[in-house]
């Protein structure tokens, strides 16, 4: 953890070019705190950065508001794979605002994940649940929200994968809450039906709302024995932020396209 709080404040010399974070957007007011509870991270891991928050639906403000009266930025989108908002959504919105603005000067970075800080992040939520990471004999269901981009939903079974085997967990199942299958639900169930006796669930979404309700609801109805808090503010989510935008910072000046 002290490795990775050093590594995110150790940019004091990078440029101020400000911050944009695109989130998706919630009628939830839980997930606009929550983005805001972050983006609090990443100002006092970095005094003197400009940071706003745009949202892409159900909340403002938009894109191009967030945008106003900058002559420069960095937008990052604060989603966790790369999919439909990622790779259409965002450069559309920028490409409406640049075909106005001209003169505006956009640097994009990418998608929060993968990236190993985001399963870092994950045990943290497990372990404040009382799970801690490699419990013997313990199954994990990673939920995301699914997309209907099979190669979004490929790198969370990638993830999946990936964790069983650093971890040496029994299993570590990939279930979507929506656009692909399996459900959380029948990610429990079939674990439960192979003979798993400890089935806890880590959503891995960035803030609370409709999805990681059902998810906790309808898994430990299941038969989970636990269910994570989502993601959220935590100190890895914000250090990968910085990274995103430090890498992006660096690229030489460009205007936006499409």
């Amino acid at each position: 953890m002290r490795a990775a709080r050093m590594t995110w404040r150790s940019r004091a010399a990078a440029p101020r070019v400000p911050l944009v974070a695109v989130a998706h957007g919630s009628r939830d007011p839980r997930a606009a705190a929550t983005v805001e509870d972050l983006l609090d991270l990443v100002r006092d891991a970095r005094p003197g950065l400009p940071v706003r928050t745009a949202y892409l639906d159900h909340a403002s403000p938009t894109l191009p508001a967030a945008l106003s009266g900058l002559a420069e930025a960095v937008v990052l989108p604060l989603l966790l794979t790369e999919a439909y908002h990622s790779r259409v959504d965002i450069p559309g919105a920028l490409a409406t605002v640049t075909a106005r603005r001209p003169l505006l000067r956009v640097r994009t970075g990418t998608t929060l994940g993968p990236h190993p800080l985001l399963v870092t992040a994950l045990e943290r939520r497990l372990a404040e649940a009382g799970v801690e990471p490699g419990e013997p004999g313990t199954d994990v269901v990673l939920v995301s929200a699914g997309s209907s981009d099979p190669r979004a939903n490929a790198t969370v079974a990638g993830m999946a994968a990936d964790w069983a085997r650093l971890r040496g967990w029994r299993s570590v199942t990939a279930a979507y809450a929506s656009a692909a299958g399996p459900t959380p639900q029948e990610a429990v169930l079939g674990l439960r039906r192979s003979g798993a006796s400890r089935i806890v669930v880590a959503p891995y979404l960035l803030a609370p709302g409709y999805f990681a309700d059902r998810i906790r609801r309808e898994t430990l109805a299941a038969g989970a024995a636990t269910v994570a808090e989502v993601l959220g503010a935590a100190p890895e989510v914000a250090a990968v932020l910085l990274e995103r935008y430090d890498v992006a910072a660096h690229r030489p000046r460009m205007l936006a396209t499409a």
